[in-house]
Parts: C-alpha cells; sequence; structure tokens
C-alpha cells in the first residue's frame, strides 16, 4: 500500500514540477532581455535566479522520476532519496546565487547606473503572475515531498523578487532615486537566502537519518516498554528514508511466556495507530535471551516489580 501511494504522490509531483518547469522556463526569457534593455540590476538579479528556478526544477523533476525506479537487490529503497538530494543541491543553488546578487549589488551601490523604471514595471508586473501560476501548481505538494517545497522555495522568492523588481521601477520612475535597484537587489537576495535555510536543515537531517521532527522518540519509546508483556526496548531507530516515509526499527524484550509474535502485531498496531510509522522492523525476543544486537542510547524499561 505505502509503495502504491509513494508512486501516486512521485506521478504527481511530476506533473507539478513540468507545468511549474514551462512557466518558469517562458518568464526567464522574458526576464533576461527586459533586464538587459532597462539595465535594471535587480531584474536581472531576479532573472538570474529564474535561470537557477530552471535548473532546479529540471533537477527535482529529474529526481522524482529517479525515485519511482523500483528495487533491487542493491538497492532495497530504490532510488528515493533521490528526491533528497535535489532538494540539497537546490538549498545549495539559493545560497550562491544569493550571495551573487549582493556582491553584484553593493558594487552597483558605489555608482548606480540609470535605468528605465517602466520595462522594470511591466516585466515585475507579468512576473508575479507567472509565478502566482506556478505556486499555485507547487502549493499542493510542498508538505508531502521536500523535493517539491525545495522548488516551491525557489518560486516563492521569484515571486517575492518580481514583486521588488515591480516596487523599484515605481520608485524610479516617481522620484528618480538610482539607489532603488540596487537596494530591491539586496532585499531580493535576503529573501532567497532565508528560504534556503529550511531546506537545507531538513535534507541534511533526512541524509544523517535523524529522527523526523514531528515524531517524538521519547514517546514512542515510553509507548513500546509501556505495552502489556514488554519489559524493555532498546536499540530504537526513527528516522527517514524520504519525504513522507518515516520508518522504525527497535529491539524488543518481553515477559517469558508472552507470545512474541502477538505482541510485535499489537506494537506494530499501537505505532501506525499513534504515530503514523507503517514501515516497522521489530526485532522481539522473551527477556533472558541473548541479545542479537548492542543496544544504543538508553534502552526503555518498565517500571514496577517485573521492570529493572
Amino acid at each position: 500500500m505505502h509503495d502504491h501511494d509513494h508512486g501516486e504522490r512521485l506521478a504527481t509531483d511530476r506533473r507539478r514540477l513540468g507545468i511549474a518547469l514551462a512557466l518558469i522556463l517562458a518568464f526567464m526569457v522574458v526576464e533576461i532581455v527586459g533586464g538587459l534593455i532597462s539595465n535594471s540590476l535587480s531584474l536581472l538579479a531576479d532573472a538570474g535566479h529564474m535561470v537557477t528556478d530552471a535548473a532546479s526544477l529540471t533537477l527535482a523533476l529529474v529526481a522524482a522520476w529517479l525515485a519511482a525506479t523500483p528495487a533491487t537487490p542493491q538497492r532495497s529503497f530504490g532510488l528515493r532519496r533521490a528526491e533528497i538530494l535535489a532538494a540539497l543541491a537546490n538549498g545549495v543553488a539559493l545560497v550562491a546565487i544569493s550571495i551573487w546578487i549582493v556582491i553584484a549589488a553593493i558594487g552597483r551601490l558605489h555608482d548606480p547606473p540609470d535605468t528605465l523604471g517602466g520595462w522594470m514595471v511591466a516585466v515585475g508586473v507579468i512576473g508575479i503572475g507567472v509565478n502566482l501560476a506556478a505556486a499555485a501548481v507547487t502549493w499542493g505538494g510542498r508538505n508531502g515531498s521536500l523535493n517539491v517545497r525545495a522548488a516551491f522555495q525557489h518560486v516563492l522568492a521569484d515571486l517575492l523578487g518580481s514583486a521588488g523588481v515591480a516596487v523599484a521601477g515605481v520608485i524610479v520612475l516617481t522620484t528618480g532615486w538610482r539607489y532603488a535597484d540596487p537596494i530591491v537587489a539586496i532585499a531580493i537576495a535576503l529573501l532567497i537566502l532565508a528560504s534556503s535555510w529550511t531546506i537545507l536543515r531538513d535534507s541534511v537531517e533526512v541524509l544523517l537519518e535523524t529522527t523526523p521532527r514531528d515524531i517524538d522518540a521519547e514517546a514512542v519509546g515510553r509507548a513500546m516498554v509501556g505495552h502489556a508483556g514488554v519489559r524493555e526496548v532498546h536499540d530504537l531507530h526513527i528516522w527517514t528514508i524520504t519525504s513522507g516515509f518515516p520508518a522504525l526499527s527497535a529491539h524488543v524484550l518481553v515477559d517469558p511466556g508472552a507470545d512474541c509474535h502477538a505482541v510485535r502485531e499489537e506494537l506494530e498496531h499501537v505505532l501506525a495507530e499513534r504515530f503514523s510509522l507503517t514501515h516497522t522492523t521489530l526485532q522481539v525476543e522473551h527477556a533472558g535471551s541473548p541479545a542479537r544486537r548492542v543496544a544504543i542510547g538508553a534502552p526503555y524499561r518498565r517500571r514496577g516489580p517485573l521492570g529493572r
């Protein structure tokens, strides 16, 4: 069932990313031409970000396709983490483009050139419309996939960038203040940098196999050891294989007279119902049996006359 749901989600993600990519590519050309004609750094900065967006969306699309690759004996989970690698690459790209924009803008602050405010406003308004459409397409998939969320962050940064370009153009037209263009470019860069943080953090956490942020490992351990017949739970690991696919493994010691098979099924039900953990691997043995795995971290032991 999980594989079926995962496949449907990937197919939907590919459609979303494909539509967003087509929109971004079309507008990217408009922004590059408009930036060159108007001599606007903020417009060219946003166009540069659009170039990275196009590359990032292409990468995300390829990753979504690779993630659907069937599992093999060598790759038991297929290439599902290709999505996480793409998200990490997109986060790094966001940081790189923001640094480039800031460096270029600081250079222009010393002697800002004349810019054509009319072109800036026109292209900025068109960009707002295009990016709103792209954001609407990717909005629905941002919570289910880190890959799509990274793409959505790129689009959202572009939307804010287009709005900033339009505002800078209005300021240039109404006041003639030439500093508006590089200042808006720096503001765009800071917005891009801020949007990259959560993507980098979340993708690195998945790759380091940390416990998902929405799961309390302590609560999971307490719930398991509090189940009837369970004496101790150790070697408990909770990690994320890919977006929306958390996994758990643990070594469980039960009372000498307990039914290991029944306790395992009951624990699997508890983990699925209370913590949405459906991909679990539990090694269940009677207390006193020689442990086959080394405990990592403090074990969870049942309190009471049978516990220690």
